[in-house]
This record gives C-alpha cells, structure tokens and sequence, in this order.
C-alpha cells in the first residue's frame, strides 16, 4: 500500500482509462476492493456521473440485485469478479486503477450528483442515503483549523459516512490522506501512520480502543485525535489525552442521515446543555421521547426506493435513535433506543455500564450484554480487555481480585440491577466492519 496519487495529476489524465465519457450521466456502482481506487474514482466522477453508489467490500452480495434495481444503476467501477458475478443488466463495467494515463480527458460541463451511501442495515436490509457534495462537506468550513494543510488518516472506511468526512476534509483543506486497507493489522497501519507523518486521525472510540493496545501507537504524535461513531466516554478520552499530551482530543456525534451534527473538545464525556438550546445557526438539536433528533442543511436528501419512508418529521427533524440523559449542565449519550437490555422489566443501556467499566485503570474496553435467566428473563454480564493481557505469571487471585474491583467501582455508580453478574477477562473483542463492537452476537 506504498502506492500514491497527486490531484495536479488528475488534473491532466484519468485512473479510468477511455471510459470516463462513457460514464457521463450514469448511475454508477462504485464497488473497487481498495480505498485509494476508490477515492480516484469518486474525484473523477463528481460532476460527471448522475448517481454515485458507494459499496463497501462487506456489503452482502445477496443485497445487490435489489440496489441495482432502486438505484437505477447501469455502470459500474469495480475489481471484484464476486460483484459482477452477482448482478445482471450492467452493461459497462470498468475495472479502476491506481496509475493515472495522462492526457486530455473530455469530462465536459458539470452537473449535480448523488452520492448514495448505505446505513449500517444492523436490523435487515441497509437502507440507500441520498447526499450530495454539498450536504457531505456542509460541516467543512474553508480556512478552519480543521480545512488547513494536514497529513490526515482515519480507522474508517471512507465508503462510510465517517471515513468519507474525512476523505472530503483532506481533498477540500489542500491536504493529504493515508488511508487503510482491508483486514489491514493496527501494527502495520499504524507504522504507516508515523512514516508518513500523520497530524489528523480519526476512528470510532473502539478503533481508538485497539490500536492503544498496540505499542506502535506510542510512535506516532497526532496533533489532533477524534472519537466519533459510538459513544466517546471518559475512560477512552482519558486514554487519548494521556498518549497523546500534546494534542487536540474531540469527538464528534454525526449519523448517515443527519450528517454531522457538532463536536465537542473540551475533554468531557457527552456534551453541553447549552447546544439544546434555540440556536441560530443551521443545526437545530432538541430531545423528543429521550433521543436526539436534528434538523440541518447537512443532512440527506431523502432514503432512496419508491416506497422508503420519510427521512425527517413534518419539522425537518431527524430521529438519530441515539438516547440522552441530562446529568447537571450536561447531556450524555446513554445508548441506541433498540439496544435495550431488559432485566425482570427494568431497562438497561449496555453502553452507560461499559462507560462505568472503562473507568478503571487496567480496563481498555468491554461489552455488556444479557445472559438469559430463569427468573428475570435477564441477567448482565461483561466481558472486559485489560490493556495489558493478564500473563501468565499474574495469579488467578490476583485477576479475581480485579474482577471484584470492577464490580466494587460498578456498585457504586449504578442501580443495583446495571451491575454485572459477572465479569470475564477475554483477550479481545470482535469490531464490525464500521468500526464498533459488534453486539449482535452478545
């Protein structure tokens, strides 16, 4: 992954051979194996193509007819025979590369784009988000400390959400992007993180999480780290602030639907009150049945599918499905609306007792779930990742008595049926595709 792209070099040529023209007015799946085809291809096509369908190498094969079909998609840029293999009625097929052909290339007058970014589709099929450039980069704002010159890298995909703000940021701050591959180890990510020397890189707390677990995270020096795509609590910020002294720490909250919403670097967990108060600018925030719900110039267009529902309220306002607590003159989140535990008819957010468990010193990262139970239908347990792996020398005393701090530290912060029946030592725990914990399986 040592290979490198200039955009004076796109300037005067195309990593798409003869067949950009080809793909003037089209709907386009956009469905390379790696990210740097990827990224080519979508600085090529903006203003060209009709509709740009982002397709992460995860995405369930069995999923595209049926994108083909709602998209309206009749070309396609992509390097994996599986893709083609799948769908029908795709008569243009362009195979992207890395390496640009210098010479003229005819793209003619611009013309607006959609780009279609799918939603996680943790409950059944991914739904297909319409953005435009324009609602992709509404929160970048020229001259900013964020859109200056910088080496930027991100843990994300940049055909997701997260890792395209990303994308957008470095092409549209005259900077630069490191980007990852597939299956890629943190250790070789992050020596390519230092060798190229990164200022700006952000990932999910649980990305942030496991690459503090590997020493080559001490040999780089970020000048700006930030959380964003779950809930950011104090012990993962703590962890950021004291490896990296020197930088800027935030993290953001921003959904594929509602785009970003705002970012909060003071070094607290949750964020101020004050930011639910009537604003005047173009981000509207308020709290309705306990979720955050927002109404902005950065949000999507629409879901796309002749029989998708409404994006937003009759106010404009969109339901992020993300919970809130007030706790003095701060908001936190708490968790999603459909991850709820419930425990002998007491409801319980995983997340708000994960954050009380990353408190503790040897704690890197956990996962709360339920463990069915005769009498209560539930019962919560955590499995926990000590941010040194406990050797072999360490007594089985000792890790039991760590277990009893935890829960010792669980007791005093929570309601008695949030505290852990248990709690098991594991030596890692299993990250989706976007970059968070997985808990379907939990």
């Amino acid at each position: 992954m040592n290979a490198g792209v200039a955009l004076r070099d796109l300037a005067g040529g195309s990593c798409l051979g003869g067949g950009l023209a080809a793909l003037a007015g089209r709907s386009v799946l956009v469905a390379a194996h790696d990210q740097l085809r990827t990224a080519l291809a979508l600085i090529e096509l903006d203003g060209i193509a009709r509709r740009l369908v982002l397709c992460t190498p995860d995405f369930p094969l069995e999923y595209l007819p049926g994108v083909v079909a709602t998209a309206e998609i009749d070309a396609a840029i992509s390097d994996r025979p599986e893709v083609r293999n799948a769908i029908v009625g795709v008569d243009t097929w362009i195979e992207p590369s890395t390496s640009v052909v210098p010479g003229a290339v005819a793209r003619g007058p611009a013309r607006p784009t959609e780009w279609i970014l799918f939603t996680s589709g943790t409950m059944g099929a991914p739904k297909m988000v319409v953005h435009t450039l324009a609602t992709l980069a509404g929160a970048i704002r020229p001259g900013s400390e964020l859109a200056r010159p910088a080496v930027w890298c991100t843990f994300y995909d940049i055909r997701r959400f997260g890792g395209l703000q990303i994308f957008l940021r470095a092409l549209l701050g005259d900077g630069s992007l490191v980007l990852s591959t597939p299956d890629e180890p943190s250790d070789d990510f992050l020596a390519r993180v230092r060798s190229c020397g990164v200022t700006h890189i952000t990932g999910t707390p649980s990305h942030w999480r496991r690459a503090l677990l590997s020493p080559a995270a001490r040999e780089i020096a970020p000048a700006y780290a930030r959380l964003s795509g779950e809930i950011a609590d104090q012990g993962i910020l703590d962890s950021l602030r004291a490896a990296y002294p020197r930088a800027k720490i935030a993290h953001a909250f921003a959904s594929t639907e509602a785009g970003v919403a705002f970012e909060v670097d003071d070094g607290r967990a949750g964020f101020p009150a004050t930011l639910l108060a009537p604003q005047d600018g173009p981000v509207q925030l308020k709290m309705h049945d306990g979720s955050l719900r927002i109404r902005s110039p950065r949000a999507a267009l629409r879901y796309l599918g002749e029989h998708a529902e409404p994006l937003a309220d009759a106010d404009g306002f969109i339901d992020t499905g993300d919970m809130l607590e007030l706790r003095g003159d701060r908001y936190h989140f708490v968790g999603r609306r459909g991850g709820i535990i419930n425990v002998g008819g007491l409801k319980i957010h995983p997340e708000e007792v994960e954050a009380v468990i990353n408190r503790h010193p040897r704690v890197r990262f956990s996962l709360v779930k339920a463990r069915k139970n005769p009498l209560t239908g539930a019962i919560v347990v955590a499995d926990v990742v000590l941010t040194q792996e406990p050797g072999d020398a360490e007594s089985v005393a000792a890790k039991e008595a760590l277990k009893r701090e935890i829960l010792a530290a669980c007791r005093s912060t929570l309601p008695l049926h949030k505290v852990p029946a248990s709690i098991h030592i594991v030596p890692s725990l299993r990250l989706t595709a976007a970059g968070k914990v997985a808990r379907s399986d939990a």
